[in-house]
């Protein structure tokens, strides 16, 4: 009895422990929006002087000046149909290359899955400078859709290996039998293996959607014209060398990060699941 009672109590420690642990988790990381959030709606000598404290009174008038200042609509489709393209891209190359490797087994399977492995661990600054002179000579610099295809490049090594792994839980007899009645390699995996995939590519859409929302250094690089410009290159130029808006810059960055936001809130249960499953059954 006395044994089991230590070892309860020790659990319920750990628990504890673990407890405190994802509070000051979720601290850190909710603290800086939350700090976005208060001073956004604060009149600029409140912020600069009161910046932990709550605003006397809420105003509006920053966003609207965000709003202004960075041409909200038209940076923000820019940055939608960046997403679009790349999350589109990967889906549809990653799926397809995931299910005829994994159907397919062999050392030639092994050899390419090996090497979408080996590619999602090179980090991203040592390809950088080689990746913006390509992009030049290819002429892809500069637009939305030149963007996009970069993305679906760099992304698309993890979502195979997620897709390869979940591919191995749908049974072969789907598609014996799919070909016996007649159906065409494309047709077997877009009419019948696609939708089973629904879970995985829920995943790899919203994993892809937040990188690309959120990232700046790409963009950065690529971009050049301001008529192409995502909403966080937009916030970016708010910034001067002499004097920076931050009430402007901290409401463009709450109307920046809170269509994600939304997104990620409303399918964030596909997030674990998917990877899981991708991961264990790989």
């Amino acid at each position: 009895m006395r044994k089991a009672y230590s070892s309860q109590r020790r659990r319920g420690a750990g628990d504890v422990i673990v407890l405190l642990i994802l509070m000051i988790a979720a601290f850190i990381t909710l603290f800086p929006i939350y700090m976005a959030v208060l001073n956004s709606l604060k009149s600029d000598g409140e912020m600069l002087n009161h910046i932990l404290a709550l605003p006397g009174s809420l105003t509006f008038v920053n966003y609207a000046d965000a709003y202004r200042k960075i041409d909200f609509l038209r940076s923000f489709w820019n940055t939608i149909a960046v997403t679009l393209i790349g999350v589109a891209g990967i889906i549809l190359l990653a799926s397809m290359a995931g299910y005829k490797m994994s159907r397919t087994p062999g050392k030639l399977s092994q050899f390419f899955f090996g090497l979408f492995v080996l590619s999602s661990l090179i980090p991203f600054h040592s390809i950088m400078i080689t990746l913006v002179k390509i992009s030049k000579e290819l002429h892809v610099q500069g637009s939305t859709y030149g963007l996009g295809l970069i993305y679906i490049g760099l992304g698309v090594a993890l979502a195979v290996f997620l897709y390869h792994g979940f591919v191995k839980s749908i049974p072969r007899d789907l598609d014996e039998a799919a070909v016996m009645d007649g159906c065409g390699e494309l047709r077997l995996f877009f009419g019948i293996i696609f939708p089973l995939l629904l879970p995985i590519t829920a995943t790899v859409a919203i994993l892809n959607a937040l990188w690309m929302w959120n990232d700046f250094l790409l963009p950065l690089l690529m971009l050049t014209d301001s008529d192409y410009y995502t909403l966080l290159i937009s916030t970016n130029m708010l910034f001067g060398e002499y004097n920076n808006d931050w009430s402007a810059i901290l409401a463009s960055l709450v109307l920046t990060m809170l269509p994600i936001i939304i997104v990620y809130l409303l399918l964030q249960k596909y997030i674990l699941s998917g990877i899981a499953d991708g991961a264990i059954k790989g």
